[in-house]
């Protein structure tokens, strides 16, 4: 009896949906057009990471060094985008990660995939809120800070921030009512919002390096030391380090790279959005290639610009850009950055908020959160009650944590989601073919576990050329067991290095044995046959390049402190509590079975449905 229980919960747990079956609709399909798109994307990306990142990284982690931890950071976001491409082939009617994994991996991993990027989307738009509170605070003199520490604080520090911000849950509550009009409204404030935003940081790349100092790169103690006697307020002035150009030497750069993946979470919008583009197949992939180049051009131009312009250890983290132009005498444009930062910052509140808004509903008419978050308005076809409950969250968050604190949580579920799109490649790539419907027991009986007998030598030596649901039940077993090791591998060589690095025997003994382990399930993958079903975009080097997504997202997720760790158990915590407690009882019954991987000639209907 026990065991049978525990077979029913566990099939519970991996049962998926098809496309034929997903239900979740929204308003009209192929509205958008590619440039609709990619400025959804773009304005998500580079509105909020430069504004966010630039002073937090640069002034006590990174130094002039950050340019590198924008570089390192988009190497993650890239293969990321790859398998989204991949999974974007197999399933065309929607671009994004929570259907990729309902069709592939099974419901919980599709939960843990929606209930990440809904932590994703809801701080990200916090934490550009409170940046949106501080530019215009800078505007302000910095008053509205200083009567609000004045006379309101939290006392709870390393838990809460200083003081709750009022003003920066205002444009959440004020921008959640633009969220209500329909996508093609609501895109044309966020591509306004963008080319002001692209013309302010050009403005910044260029008069960066006509006005910067190369000497800043190359500071010494005897600087510093000057810094400080000049200065009659040394209290907003950060550490030193060691100077030069990587003053907090490699563990900065890789907690500085941490940070820096939430600069690069801006294709995120563009899977959820391109359902409603005209043409699917080239808007997601084009949309996600342009937006990360952007991306990765303007942070490197503008973090390069900043530290040139200020020495690193003076720079405000709450609104570096806008300073550094009053640092050397152009106070006339420190508003004209301000103002742009304020649209880009609006920008990338507007776009978070749309992401998680439509997570919540699709979850919601899935079953696998309240349903009457999947009510819609009548007249526009907008999920209101999902809409509201979003404001209320976001606003919540912003009242209550301070701006690294909601950076750090933002990047960590966001490296989440790319691990779990990852395993879900390299899942899909050695799955079976989805016979057709009639001859679907049929080809179970013929093709399933119990019909073939698993050896040794079948593991490395498959007696058939294409999968079969033995093969394809040996790539998921392994695939879960790898990303076992591979997080116990980044712990220890995040957690350990340096007695590593002294030669200890116990921990190298584990390293190896991790590594052999490692290797010899990875052979077995390599072994299984993989689908020869055409596909428009196919990931390169499987099943390495998915292993290597998941080991980088999860060293860097280990590069993340104590309490954003204990903020994400939180809130992992509540989202189990919801998905075990209602969703697992409520959520769609749909008969699992496997999905047929689209061919490159396929035509997609114009009349498609909206499925997140």
């Amino acid at each position: 009896m026990l065991c049978q229980a525990l077979c029913r919960f566990g099939e519970k747990l991996v049962r998926k949906h098809t496309l034929e079956q997903y239900v979740a609709k929204i308003s009209a399909a192929g509205s958008l057009r590619t440039v609709d798109i990619v400025a959804l994307g773009v304005g998500n990306t580079v509105g909020a990471g430069v504004y966010v990142l630039a002073g937090e990284v640069t002034s006590d982690r990174a130094g002039p060094a950050v340019a590198i931890c924008f570089l390192v950071a988009a190497l993650p976001s890239v293969v990321a985008a790859v398998c989204h491409a991949e999974l974007g082939a197999r399933a065309p009617r929607s671009a994004s990660a929570y259907l990729h994994n309902y069709v592939t991996g099974g419901e919980l991993g599709a939960f843990l995939t929606g209930w990440s990027l809904i932590l994703s989307g809801v701080t990200g738009a916090a934490s550009m809120a409170r940046a949106w509170s501080s530019a215009f605070d800078n505007l302000m003199g910095n008053r509205l800070s200083g009567a609000l520490r004045e006379h309101v604080s939290l006392s709870a520090p390393h838990v809460l921030a200083g003081h709750p911000d009022f003003f920066a849950a205002g444009p959440v509550l004020l921008l959640t009512a633009l969220l209500a009009l329909r996508a093609s409204e609501f895109v044309l404030a966020t591509s306004a919002f963008t080319v002001v935003n692209v013309l302010v940081l050009s403005f910044v790349i260029i008069s960066g390096f006509i006005k910067g100092d190369l000497h800043n790169w190359k500071l010494t103690e005897e600087d510093y030391t000057l810094t400080v006697s000049r200065l009659n307020d040394t209290s907003g002035l950060g550490p030193l380090g060691s100077g030069g150009f990587v003053p907090f030497g490699f563990e900065g750069v890789l907690r500085g790279t941490a940070s820096c993946l939430y600069a690069f979470a801006g294709f995120d919008s563009i899977l959820a959005a391109a359902e409603e583009a005209q043409d699917l197949q080239r808007s997601a992939p084009v949309g996600i290639v342009i937006s990360v180049f952007i991306c990765f051009l303007v942070y490197f131009g503008v973090s390069s610009a900043l530290t040139l312009l200020v020495p690193y250890y003076q720079l405000q983290p709450g609104s570096p850009l806008p300073e550094a132009f009053l640092h050397v005498g152009w106070a006339s444009a420190r508003y004209v950055v301000a103002s742009g930062a304020l649209c880009a910052l609006s920008t990338g509140i507007l776009d978070s908020m749309f992401l998680s808004r439509w997570m919540l509903y699709v979850m919601a008419n899935d079953g696998l959160l309240f349903r009457v978050l999947a009510r819609l308005y009548a007249r526009t076809g907008i999920p209101v009650v999902a809409t509201v409950t979003l404001g209320i969250i976001t606003a919540f968050v912003t009242l209550l944590f301070g701006l690294t604190d909601l950076v750090d949580l933002m990047s960590i579920g966001t490296l989440l989601t790319y691990s779990l799109v990852a395993l879900c490649v390299l899942i899909a790539r050695y799955q079976p073919e989805m016979k057709d419907e009639d001859d679907e027991a049929g080809a179970q009986q013929e093709d399933g576990p119990a019909a073939e007998k698993l050896t040794l030598r079948g593991l490395f030596c498959p007696g058939s050329p294409t999968p079969t649901a033995l093969s394809g039940l040996v790539v998921y077993v392994c695939s879960s067991l790898l990303a076992l090791l591979l997080t116990l591998l980044g712990l220890v060589l995040a957690q350990w290095p340096i007695l590593l690095l002294s030669g200890d025997p116990g921990w190298i003994t584990a390293v190896v044995l991790l590594l052999v382990l490692i290797t010899g399930i990875t052979g077995v993958i390599w072994r299984q046959p993989q689908s020869s079903t055409p596909l428009y975009f196919r990931v390169p080097a499987l099943p390495l390049l998915p292993l290597m997504s998941i080991f980088m997202n999860v060293y860097l997720m280990m590069q993340m402190a104590a309490g954003t760790w204990a903020r994400f158990g939180v809130w992992m915590l509540i989202g189990f509590a919801i998905y075990f407690g209602y969703g697992i009882q409520h959520a769609l019954r749909i008969k699992p079975t496997l999905v047929r991987p689209q061919t490159e000639d396929l035509e997609l209907s114009s009349t498609s449905t909206y499925s997140i």
